[in-house]
């Protein structure tokens, strides 16, 4: 990460009590400010409901979870008392934003900042309208300097709900000033995607229909619902995953070349990869709902045993899709993504399997098939590439398979965490990773029938890689899920 310039700011996080700001949004700041990338003077603003918190409070519990993300106590102690304060917001009504309206200026006065402010709704889904609409009638939507508002994912549950509240965002806010973040989008693999396809022609060349056979997006985990069922019984594995992160990774890898490393231009070939995606046959969806089974040699429940969720749920907790992008650069190319929790192991991966030779020369020989070549990126775990290809053994008409790799942490010592890159990124005010309003309402659309539809429920063992359902409708294309 290099040092862009970056205006002293108040940064305000609605919902500071929360998991999210202790173990994402706090420590990805602290580590900003170690590597010098912070602004200057930055204000840390936490607001929240709850009742035993003031700024002493916030900045003892700051500490303990900085600790416990293994922050040196010195640097994290310093940081806490000079950056962080607090707001109580009992009611979260109209009379709590004009009080944070007073608490904002009274600090920007106090610390001599210019009234740059960033937002960041770290609340609950359904906290969001009220949210928005009461930094909106209180002001907090404009300044002498600049203002954001950062809004994490799930941004609606479906396309009736996403414009309604893209609607509601606008009447408040313009685009220019509406951050909605993905954090798979700012994992340095992600990133480095585009400037391995694009400052590479070697690869750009082949990146089309004549050459690849297949793409393949997996996100894989071995975790449960991790006692989330309130959340998770309403959404499933196409809202929780589908719908962004994988939507999200699918249009980076099929995007044409933009004009220019710019947030628009690069937003614009991602929206028409999104507009050009075929409707979805319900013959090209699976969805499953894991049992019980081992995981990492440890026996865990099945879905309808996790706590709080319904004995007959029919909740997905996996997915896998056939997508079809009716381009000139892909059309025919199957995109085939796989999500679900419980699976055999945790990786997110991206599989683009390019065409054998039209030419069976070497089958006469005793050796098997030509295996196609393989790009696999991996995102996470142990972020990198692996190209496979054929090779002859020595002395014999054999042919081996064999791979090229690269691996970041072999090379880079300090490879940023995702909300890292974000958070710098709201600040110096650059979207080109966030989500724009036309791609998160196309996205919803794509799955809109899935969600009203979905296709029958498959059971599969926790530990497995998902129900047969799902082997069986890759088969249809001649390939294999990798990893396997």
């Amino acid at each position: 990460m290099t040092k862009a310039a970056v205006d002293p700011c108040i940064f305000v996080i609605l919902g500071a009590s929360g998991d999210l700001t202790r173990r994402k949004l706090l420590p990805a700041l602290l580590r900003l400010n170690a590597k010098g990338m912070a602004p200057d003077k930055l204000i840390v603003l936490g607001t929240a409901r709850t009742a035993d918190f003031d700024d002493a409070a916030f900045r003892a519990d700051a500490r303990r979870s900085l600790q416990s993300a293994g922050m040196s106590s010195e640097e994290m102690s310093h940081w806490c008392d000079e950056c962080l304060h607090f707001l109580q917001m009992s009611k979260g009504d109209s009379d709590d934003y004009r009080r944070l309206a007073t608490c904002i200026e009274q600090l920007e006065r106090e610390h001599g900042t210019p009234a740059n402010r960033a937002f960041y709704l770290a609340l609950p889904p359904r906290a969001f309208p009220s949210a928005i609409e009461g930094l909106g009638e209180a002001g907090l939507n404009r300044s002498s300097g600049w203002t954001r508002l950062v809004i994490e994912k799930p941004f609606g549950r479906d396309l009736k709900s996403a414009q309604e509240l893209n609607a509601l965002v606008h009447r408040y806010y313009n685009e220019a000033q509406v951050y909605r973040i993905d954090h798979y989008l700012g994992k340095e693999t992600v990133q480095n995607l585009l400037v391995f396809r694009f400052a590479n022609p070697i690869f750009e060349t082949i990146w089309n229909r004549d050459r690849v056979e297949s793409v393949q997006i997996t996100v894989a985990e071995t975790v449960g619902i991790e006692g989330r069922a309130g959340y998770y019984e309403e959404s499933g594995v196409l809202r929780d995953m589908v719908q962004n992160h994988l939507t999200q990774l699918l249009a980076v890898v099929a995007m044409e070349v933009p004009s220019a490393f710019k947030a628009n231009a690069i937003r614009n070939e991602k929206m028409k990869v999104l507009d050009s995606i075929s409707p979805i046959h319900p013959n090209d969806a699976v969805f499953g709902q894991y049992i019980e089974g081992m995981v990492d040699g440890i026996p865990v429940p099945a879905y309808r045993q996790e706590p709080k969720v319904r004995p007959d749920s029919q909740t997905a907790t996996y997915a896998a899709l056939r997508l079809e992008i009716a381009n000139w650069r892909w059309q025919g190319v199957p995109f085939l993504l796989r999500t679900g929790k419980r699976l055999a192991k945790r990786i997110t991966q991206i599989a683009v399997s390019f065409r054998c030779p039209p030419v069976a020369l070497f089958r006469p020989n005793p050796c098997p098939e030509i295996q196609p070549n393989v790009l696999v990126i991996t995102i996470q775990p142990d972020e990198g590439f692996d190209l496979s290809f054929e090779v002859k053994v020595p002395g014999d008409m054999r042919l081996q398979r064999q791979s090229l790799d690269f691996r970041y942490g072999e090379v880079f010592s300090d490879i940023p965490e995702a909300y890292e890159t974000l958070l710098l990124d709201i600040v110096t005010g650059d979207q080109t990773l966030f989500v724009r309003a036309d791609l998160v309402e196309t996205s919803w659309h794509l799955y809109s029938h899935l969600l009203e539809n979905p296709p029958g429920l498959h059971l599969y063992t926790s530990g497995t890689w998902g129900p047969s359902a799902a082997d069986a409708l890759i088969k249809k294309h001649g390939t294999k899920w990798l990893p396997e």
